[in-house]
């Protein structure tokens, strides 16, 4: 099996190849830029900058997305133009700020750098994608009420987007966030009073794949710990400012 950095390697080879000069840059985000890459675990996330995203061109490079996702089992890349990306920063504030704070350069020039990320639609990008996560968690249970044998996977999938939105959250709060997935952990309830333990059942099935204990009551105490996130989101960033002007007549 070829190392990450072969992998990667292979991937701008095969990207230069059938985009040619339509490739402007390929840089890759998140943990394995970051430093907190878990080999088996962690994603190599890729953002690919094209000068035309017509599909053409997109046509050319089905066959490279389609090793990279069913050979190497990676996420697809991301694909933009370098002016979509700028204009994307307000709705994919999270991603963006990703790129910003934890990145590296795979081929050409470093489009991602100037690029500022409105950090008041970053917090409510935090709140809207917790929202999201915590009914699905709900709808989950709902089908399965206390079957472990289906709710341990979902726990597991969903928490690897909550871990990366608890960073968020402490970014949010204006400080750095940690590495390692206890310390995030431990800084976001720490800042929104969340209780800690909440997550040491997640914590636990991220590292060893497997659950153990009754899993109802870890269900509920995480529901209620990412209730408290979003209630501490929601407190200390009120949403005034992007309430609707309401218009009068004349």
């Amino acid at each position: 099996m070829l190392s990450t950095d072969a992998r990667l390697t292979e991937l701008v080879k095969r990207l230069k190849e059938f985009a040619a000069s339509n490739l402007e840059c390929v840089i890759l985000f998140g943990s394995a830029a970051r430093g907190d890459f878990r080999e088996g675990h962690s994603d190599l996330n890729v953002v690919c900058i094209l000068r035309s995203l017509s599909v053409e061109e997109l046509g050319r490079l089905a066959g490279v997305v389609k090793w990279w996702c069913v050979e190497q089992k990676e996420p697809a890349p991301l694909f933009f133009t370098h002016e979509e990306l700028r204009q994307a920063a307000d709705v994919f504030a999270i991603e963006i700020l990703d790129m910003r704070q934890g990145r590296r350069v795979l081929y050409g020039e470093d489009l991602v750098a100037k690029i500022e990320v409105p950090m008041n639609l970053h917090r409510l990008q935090i709140e809207h994608d917790l929202r999201t996560i915590l009914l699905k968690l709900r709808q989950h249970y709902l089908r399965a009420p206390g079957n472990a044998h289906e709710l341990a996977p979902v726990l597991r999938k969903s928490f690897s987007g909550v871990l990366a939105l608890l960073r968020h959250t402490v970014i949010a709060f204006g400080e750095t966030a940690p590495t390692h997935a206890q310390e995030i952990v431990a800084r976001a309830a720490a800042l929104t009073g969340a209780d800690q333990s909440a997550f040491d059942a997640l914590l636990q099935l991220r590292e060893s794949g497997e659950f153990h204990g009754d899993i109802v009551p870890a269900y509920g105490a995480y529901l209620k710990g990412l209730e408290r996130v979003l209630h501490a989101l929601d407190h200390h960033f009120p949403k005034r400012e992007w309430q609707r002007v309401k218009k009068t007549g004349n």
